[in-house]
């Protein structure tokens, strides 16, 4: 019985979450096909169901702020609403900026399409989607032996090419293949399981937590250059996979402590007894796990309890800080200035039309849309290529991956994502113009 459970659960997982699949002529995975389906299925009530979990999570957290004894942080409400100052304060932003942007008053600078109308309209309706779809089907990617088995498998790549265990596969497989946020909610649960120790949890949020498939394409199709899909995509990841080798061996990571995230967590052991392989230990291990998962009443509350995670804390971030950094970007000259010292890399590199690439190259940590949207009308298809391609690369924008991975529990802060985003700009930035030069 273990073993069907093993092998039929965690191939429905795996169908779910990695293999792409042709929908509607495009190329996704089931469960953003799912999700894209529940959110047609909503319609425009999904914005009004935004504002409802927005304003239920600040609400709540203000409760439970005033009367903590009622909350208290290891039970089920306490751990969702109970929050710190800080996070409380985003909340109460995050329900002010969607209430502005759903009902067009206050201040136009949150509500504009450019900034939270931009937020509301282009980003909500997916995760509200994504959120609670993925929360419900992710049980089966971790309760059934599926991340024991490719643990397994891929020990002897992950181990010394990315530091990480091979069960991490998975993660970086649903992220790249799925969606940043899929990816980041993944890696958050497994370290708070205590399968990750803050390190581990911390590199696979930053380094693996991509853009999906689906969504580059978007971004290549939005610069015209759909006819250049493939080495583009290419040479986004050969210059994701050399920033996920150099990154975790370099501070901020490097520095970022080999402990658990909590105290009584033993840990994860990779070792394969001699009497076994990498797939026959593998195996054992994945059907012991499988022996152990839930029933169908704990697979619905472990679902339950990922989706109101997410909902009432992670939304409310995205909200908060996407706005404010779409706000800096749009109402100030900041990005054009710190874009400037870029112009004479460029001009050196000879990239055309330098001084339009450099304002677009650290506009993404702010959304990763931005870039493309403003370098769509540049004449040069190469200039097009590089900073489409790099936009991808970068990874961490406030207003999707980082704004999740704040909110999340992975061991990140603001300035850990800034100087993170800048060395991922560094590191991938001369990679994708030599390749670009090679192309043509």
């Amino acid at each position: 019985m273990a073993q069907l459970k093993f092998i039929i659960l965690s191939f429905i997982g795996l169908f779910f979450f990695i293999i792409p699949v042709q929908y509607n002529g495009e190329t996704s995975i089931p469960v953003a096909i799912l999700a894209d389906g529940f959110k047609n299925l909503l319609g425009d009530s999904i914005f009004l169901v935004a504002v409802i979990i927005i304003s239920v999570s600040a609400i709540m957290s203000i409760v439970a702020k005033l009367f903590s004894s009622k909350f208290p942080e290891d039970s089920f409400l306490g751990s969702v609403f109970n929050v710190s100052w800080f996070w409380l304060i985003v909340r109460v932003l995050g329900m002010i900026f969607i209430i502005f942007a759903y009902n067009q008053f206050g201040l136009e600078e949150v509500y504009s399409e450019a900034t939270g109308g931009m937020i509301l309209v282009e980003l909500m309706p997916s995760l509200v989607a994504v959120f609670l779809i993925a929360s419900f089907l992710l049980p089966l990617l971790l309760n059934y032996g599926l991340l024991e088995f490719i643990g397994s498998l891929f020990k002897k790549i992950m181990r010394p090419v990315f530091t990480l265990p091979g069960r991490s596969t998975v993660d970086n497989l649903a992220s790249w293949l799925g969606d940043g946020t899929i990816g980041v909610l993944l890696t958050s649960r497994q370290y708070e399981e205590g399968y990750y120790t803050k390190r581990e949890a911390a590199v696979i949020g930053t380094t693996f937590s991509v853009v999906s498939i689906t969504f580059t394409i978007v971004v290549v199709d939005y610069v015209g250059l759909m006819h250049m899909f493939l080495p583009l995509y290419l040479t986004i990841l050969a210059a994701g996979l050399v920033a996920a080798i150099i990154l975790p061996r370099i501070p901020p990571l490097s520095k970022i402590p080999d402990t658990y995230y909590s105290e009584n967590s033993k840990g994860l052991d990779e070792t394969i007894p001699e009497s076994y392989n990498s797939f026959s230990w593998g195996y054992k291990q994945a059907v012991e796990r499988a022996e152990k998962s839930p029933g169908v009443a704990g697979f619905f509350k472990e679902g339950t309890k990922n989706a109101m995670d997410m909902w009432f804390g992670v939304l409310p971030v995205v909200m908060a800080i996407g706005t404010l950094g779409l706000i800096v970007a749009e109402e100030t000259m900041f990005f054009t200035w710190i874009g400037a010292p870029f112009v004479p890399i460029l001009e050196l590199l000879q990239v055309p039309e330098a001084q339009a690439a450099a304002e677009t190259i650290l506009v993404g940590f702010t959304d990763m849309f931005l870039p493309a949207l403003m370098i769509a009308d540049v004449t040069s298809e190469m200039t097009r290529f590089i900073i489409a391609a790099l936009s991808v690369t970068q990874l961490i924008y406030l207003s999707e991956v980082g704004g999740v991975l704040l909110a999340s529990k992975v061991p990140v802060n603001f300035w850990r994502l800034v100087v993170i985003f800048l060395l991922r700009t560094l590191i991938t930035l001369p990679i994708i113009i030599l390749i670009a030069h090679m192309i043509f």
